[in-house]
């Protein structure tokens, strides 16, 4: 083999390895990261309620959001279908962002709340471990924990 058909050959080589890298690279498909907020939880085992702050952080859209609700490790048997208004195994309207009345952009120094009927299971007693998880169009975005007081 001469010499310039070698490096024909290695020259056609290179473009055809970086062509298909090029499609490899356009073909990939970059998910945006959802949302980053930090958030507070409490909760108060007498009133069976729960409560969330956004503290700090992106805006979440509570039309994309959902919450799971476990206490003391246990899910709740009906979940809170964010946002809502008179949802089975909730007592009430929530309050803040979770109520669908309210504007569905949560934002930072807001509140969000909701109370658990003694119809839903597990109950919610003072001393309760209770564990909420927030996830935006699928994607978890803050597992928070804490004990009701």
């Amino acid at each position: 083999m001469s010499p310039v058909v070698g490096v024909l050959l290695l020259v056609a080589l290179t473009v055809c390895l970086a062509a298909g890298i090029a499609v490899g690279v356009g073909a990939l498909s970059l998910e945006s990261p959802g949302p980053t907020a930090t958030f507070d939880l409490s909760a108060d085992g007498d009133q069976s309620s729960i409560s969330i702050e956004h503290v700090a952080g992106d805006a979440v859209d509570v039309e994309a959001l959902s919450v799971t609700v476990a206490v003391n490790g246990t899910e709740l048997a009906a979940q809170p279908p964010v946002p809502f208004a008179g949802a089975s195994g909730f007592d009430g309207a929530p309050a803040g962002p979770f109520n669908s009345r309210a504007d569905s952009e949560w934002t930072v120094g807001e509140q969000a709340g909701l109370t658990v009927a003694e119809t839903n299971s597990p109950s919610l007693e003072t001393g309760n471990s209770v564990t909420v998880t927030l996830a935006v169009d699928g994607r978890r975005m803050a597992t928070l924990e804490t004990t009701a007081a």
